[in-house]
């Protein structure tokens, strides 16, 4: 059965809580990723994902106003790496989570997303059989 460790990536985005939605939304956009971690002194404060930047839009916010720290999901939810990816979709599913940071104590090893945690578990599946 897999785990976290084997498809967590060290390749996430970092911002900071003072940081605009606009410049957020860009670096999103290159890197092409749903979710980026919010850190403030090097400690890992919040989550600001996909969804996020739509309830910003949606209130109206003008981006190079609005602050990561007013949109982000303050004290997210994580896991850690050797968390078996059924365990981890469940809780995934079970809160509407589409993206989980991974840590091992107080340092983000990465983030994952739903889509990457199914597909493990898909790839998974033949070991099991």
């Amino acid at each position: 059965m897999g785990t976290l460790a084997d498809i967590v990536t060290p390749n996430f985005i970092t911002v900071a809580p003072e940081d605009t939605l606009g410049e957020v939304a860009e670096r999103m956009t290159i890197q092409n990723t749903g979710a980026v971690v919010v850190k403030d002194f090097g400690r890992m404060i919040g989550i600001l994902t996909e969804r996020d930047m739509l309830r910003a839009m949606a209130a109206r916010v003008h981006t190079s106003d609005a602050r990561v720290r007013q949109w982000m999901t303050g004290d997210p939810m994580t896991a850690t790496a050797d968390m078996t990816l059924d365990d981890a979709a469940q809780v995934m599913l079970d809160n509407g989570f589409r993206h989980l940071p991974v840590v091992d104590g107080s340092n983000v090893l990465g983030v994952v997303s739903l889509r990457r945690v199914m597909g493990g578990r898909r790839q998974a599946a033949p070991e099991a059989a």
